[in-house]
């Protein structure tokens, strides 16, 4: 039904910066909040970074003031600026989104394949 695919992640040194990107696709009739997720070994997966269709965004502490979310509606498309990187950003990063696949329909959260960001020391 619905298709999250992220690109955009890969091997940086500290200091450094990556974009990654996720684009929905399948049957979406709207797509309400977007997000960003990561997950590092041995450890829970945590919320990075979420944005509303209007615009408003989420941040945890550790990313804010580095980390940037946005969206493009037109496109289903959701995006993290990640700069000022630190090997404690290293982890797979999953984004998500809460579709609505009709008018009618409850809206379910859909995740894409996740992709990994490695940050050297």
């Amino acid at each position: 039904q619905v298709q999250l695919v992220e690109s955009g992640g890969g091997l940086v040194q500290a200091g450094g910066s990556l974009r990654l990107s996720c684009a929905a696709s399948g049957t979406i009739f709207s797509i309400n909040v977007m997000g960003w997720y990561r997950q590092a070994p041995g450890k829970q997966r945590e919320l990075v970074a979420s944005i509303t269709s209007g615009g408003s965004t989420y941040y945890a502490d550790s990313v804010k003031g580095r980390f940037t979310i946005s969206r493009d509606n037109a496109k289903n498309t959701v995006y993290l600026q990640m700069n000022s990187l630190k090997p404690e950003d290293t982890a797979v990063y999953y984004c998500n989104a809460d579709v609505k696949t009709s008018r009618w329909s409850r809206s379910e959260r859909y995740w894409g394949q996740g992709t990994q960001v490695t940050v050297s020391s």
